[in-house]
């Protein structure tokens, strides 16, 4: 169960350890670019000399909102894995998912406003960067 910002989260859930600190360097942005009009995605150049760049659908399918984060948690889908597709004869189109606008969000995230109308999901540089999808990153994560 979630509302605006508050989030309950299973006895379990807050047993576990907290991810450990990262260097300030390395969740703050030296350049963001959002290709919006060529559809590529979310391309970050962080101070430490990383490079971290995401799909739009990752990012959709990653929101970090209270309400996305429960759903995908109840499916048992991490974060980027899209929901299962209907089993149907005809599944309906989806466009792909594309942001409409993306705004800074003070100096500590960025949010989307999706064309699927999903406008909840703040971003925070340490969420993106916690979740870069570089193959480094990932094995890492893999570990």
């Amino acid at each position: 169960m979630s509302h605006e910002g508050i989030r309950l989260v299973s006895a379990e859930e807050a047993q576990r350890e907290p991810a450990p600190e990262l260097p300030r360097e390395a969740v703050t942005p030296a350049k963001v670019r959002v290709h919006q009009t060529t559809g590529e995605g979310l391309e970050i150049d962080w101070k430490d000399g990383h490079q971290s760049r995401w799909t739009f659908a990752w990012l959709r399918n990653g929101c970090p909102c209270a309400t996305c984060h429960e759903e995908r948690e109840a499916e048992g889908r991490e974060p980027g894995v899209p929901k299962a597709k209907a089993t149907s004869l005809l599944p309906m189109y989806q466009a792909p998912a594309r942001p409409e606008s993306a705004s800074p969000v003070g100096n500590y995230a960025i949010s989307f406003k999706w064309n699927d109308g999903h406008t909840s999901g703040i971003y925070s540089w340490e969420y993106l960067r916690r979740h870069c999808q570089c193959e480094t990153c990932r094995m890492e994560r893999s570990r």
